[in-house]
């Protein structure tokens, strides 16, 4: 065995103590549906930002870790920018600009089966703004298109950056959905972070307070089936988390209270379902997987309750935690 290790090491010095390891942060930014929770979840290989076929669900800065031998890669997860119409979206505007300033890189997401937009330009202008951050271009969903148009989409993408001013660090193609190139995507962006020691210790896949994923569950389970008629309409606040007394310590039980906060009483019915029977879906279905995400028996107490127009009530918006 002696033998086996010195040739190892003579072949390979770069394995040795006096390799780089770098630490920081990405955040992914594009449209709704452009593949940014997908792409996040396939880079951590964990569910950990909540995907919905609708903007604005991932409210919170969810945070998937990446640990690799060389780097960790910590993914901020940013609301995404839009036009502001409402109070809400006003902060959550102010809240993406700030997070783009203080990352060290920035994956902007690009669908490759849809050609640039107007929306893909009002982000990339943003983005121009920001002049410190390496901007990666992603184009995800490359397993719908065909060789040919993957290749127009990457030069229309080279030519956007021209056209505003900037150099993308990298352009990458890469289909989350088969995992092709995940793995390429992320040894692109490691360079790109700063050298220094893992920021979080091995086993953390994210930092969210357990509250806000388990609230975020909640609201995705009450929001299955009725976005079109309460699309933003939902907040969850879970109100409080405490192991159940006088049980064995083999058998533990977590009793969970959240609210359903919804903007006007008519919206009650459509969340309660007829006799109680949507909500008890909620329920099963948002136990389960907070069970899954906490490794225990949860008992879940869920209550609708109106918070008149939520959206734009500066106070109501703090006490729902945005």
């Amino acid at each position: 065995m002696g033998g086996m290790s010195v040739r190892s090491q003579s072949t390979e010095p770069s394995e040795s103590s006096e390799a780089v390891h770098r630490a920081g942060f990405a955040c992914f930014v594009g449209r709704p549906n452009a593949g940014k929770s997908t792409l996040t979840n396939a880079l951590v290989g964990q569910k950990v930002a909540i995907t919905a076929n609708q903007p604005q669900t991932t409210r919170h800065t969810v945070r998937g870790i990446v640990h690799r031998e060389d780097a960790q890669l910590i993914l901020v997860d940013t609301p995404g920018l839009h036009k502001p119409r409402t109070l809400l979206g006003e902060r959550l505007n102010d809240v993406v600009r700030t997070t783009w300033a203080e990352v060290d890189v920035i994956g902007f997401c690009l669908p490759a089966n849809e050609k640039l937009g107007p929306g893909d330009r009002f982000i990339a202008k943003e983005l121009a703004g920001i002049r410190k951050t390496p901007k990666v271009a992603v184009v995800t969903k490359t397993d719908l298109v065909d060789s040919k148009t993957l290749a127009e989409q990457l030069i229309a993408i080279d030519q956007l950056g021209k056209e505003l001013g900037f150099e993308w660090a990298e352009i990458v193609p890469v289909s989350a959905v088969g995992d092709k190139q995940v793995g390429l995507l992320a040894d692109l962006l490691v360079p790109l972070l700063p050298e220094g020691p893992a920021l979080y210790p091995e086993g953390d896949l994210t930092d969210e307070p357990e509250q806000v994923m388990i609230a975020e569950l909640i609201r995705e389970a009450a929001l299955e089936g009725v976005r079109d008629e309460l699309p933003h309409s939902i907040a969850v606040v879970v109100e409080e988390m405490l192991p159940r007394e006088d049980r064995p310590a083999d058998k533990p039980l977590l009793d969970i209270h959240a609210n359903l906060f919804i903007e006007r009483p008519s919206q009650k019915g459509i969340i309660i379902g007829p006799k109680g029977k949507r909500l008890k879906e909620v329920g099963i279905k948002s136990r389960k997987q907070i069970e899954a995400l906490l490794g225990t028996p949860v008992f879940l107490d869920l209550h609708v309750k109106v918070a008149k127009d939520w959206q734009r009530d500066p106070k109501q918006l703090r006490r729902l935690g945005f």
